[in-house]
């Protein structure tokens, strides 16, 4: 039992974690997601109805459980080495999600890590729910594949970071304005990936989330190999002046893909209508093993040229602010998911991202509607003062006592 406002630290879970690793069956599968919460459980079977995104037997039908509201964002950041550390597991990354081709040996302890699709935020709580119940599904086909293969085993369901932080009342401005501003400098837990070029550096490139997938059914999480680990060639990118090419090549980033590159295709031009030069990101391209080659155009992501570009959310979603439209058959293929972009190639000082240009508006349409809203008033309330001042009063009155006044049909 845990009490309200216990954040369970890194010895805490491993302590009670421990029963996984003494028991008989030492088969454990870790099914990671971007954003997770205690609440989406209740919230989102609660406000859809019948629609509810957790339908496996897994989490219906499980002999014992572990639920932990709050577990501390650095003990899940490491979970994985933790998990390592605590025996000696064979490590599998499940990355089509297909485990009948895996080989598990049941003598030996397992441990299967399952990169689950990132989560949409900030748009409709629909797309949510359908990530979440596509999520479930995943966890569900694994769960089962295992079960027919008569393997025992257990399992971890969590994510990187809450996807609902809950902040105290009575705490003044001031000091929630601290808070909020060390929370953001800690979730950045990795820095930029730079290409440099001599002595200084020409691109810098950055996204909290940076995933990929291929036929709708291998996911490919790329953000661990680009950033953390750097297990990323990037001697094919080139600079100049006026076009930049971000080069990304991966080495068997999952089974049954040799090869990947995924190029970021920039360019700085002089534009006569703004009297400024802006870079803008023209296309992106994905070489799969050499030889299928996938082309995006690019919309919606430009800057200053000497400004970086910031976006939240970048991919092939028709929900996303800036699109990676498809332009060729092979690019049907593929679904990109990249949050929190920013990305520079020209004019960086100090190896550091200038200031950034972003994707969002001065203008939501909530403040449009406003906008029209409020003219539409003014317009009636105007015709109406308008209306009033024409009305005139009569300038000769009828007396009962003399004779009927007479009104010429001229005034």
């Amino acid at each position: 039992a845990m009490h309200e406002g216990h954040i369970v630290s890194a010895q805490e879970l491993l302590v009670l974690l421990q029963p996984l690793f003494t028991q008989n069956s030492r088969n454990l599968v870790l099914f990671l997601q971007d954003r997770l919460s205690i609440d989406d459980f209740t919230y989102l079977s609660e406000s859809y109805g019948s629609r509810n995104p957790f339908q496996n037997e897994i989490l219906q039908s499980s002999p014992s459980s572990l639920v932990l509201p709050a577990v501390d964002c650095e003990a899940i950041r490491y979970l994985l080495s933790i998990l390592q550390e605590s025996g000696d597991w064979k490590l599998t990354n499940v990355t089509n999600l297909n485990v009948s081709q895996l080989e598990v040996n049941a003598s030996e302890p397992n441990l299967l890590v399952v990169q689950l699709q990132p989560l949409v935020s900030g748009l409709r709580k629909i797309s949510t729910l359908e990530t979440v119940a596509e999520n479930d599904k995943i966890i569900g086909r694994v769960a089962m594949d295992l079960q027919k293969r008569g393997i025992q085993f257990s399992v971890i369901y969590t994510a990187v970071r809450p996807s609902r932080i809950s902040r105290r009342t009575d705490v003044v401005a001031e000091l929630r304005r601290k808070l909020m501003a060390a929370e953001e400098e800690e979730s950045i837990s990795y820095p930029p990936l730079n290409v440099t070029t001599g002595n200084y550096t020409c691109i810098l490139f950055y996204a909290s989330n940076f995933s990929l997938r291929a036929n709708s059914s291998v996911f490919i999480d790329l953000t661990n190999a680009t950033f953390v680990t750097q297990d990323v060639d990037i001697s094919a990118s080139q600079c100049s002046d006026s076009n930049t090419t971000l080069s990304l090549k991966y080495t068997k980033p999952v089974n049954g893909i040799s090869s990947l590159e995924i190029r970021f295709l920039m360019t700085n031009k002089f534009y006569e209508v703004s009297a400024r030069k802006w870079s803008t990101l023209d296309s992106v391209e994905i070489v799969q093993d050499g030889e299928k080659f996938a082309t995006f155009h690019v919309s919606a992501i430009s800057a200053p040229a000497e400004y970086s570009f910031h976006c939240q959310l970048v991919g092939t979603s028709n929900l996303y602010p800036a699109r990676l439209v498809p332009s060729n058959n092979e690019a049907k293929n593929w679904d990109v998911f990249i949050s929190g972009l920013q990305i520079q190639g020209f004019n960086i000082e100090n190896n550091q991202f200038s200031y950034a240009s972003d994707c969002t508006g001065f203008f939501s349409p909530g403040i449009w509607m406003g906008l029209v809203t409020s003219i539409i008033l003014l317009w009636i309330l105007t015709y109406g003062i308008h209306m009033i001042m024409q009305l005139t009063t009569n300038s000769r009155f009828d007396d009962p006592k003399g004779p009927a006044l007479s009104v010429p049909q001229t005034e």
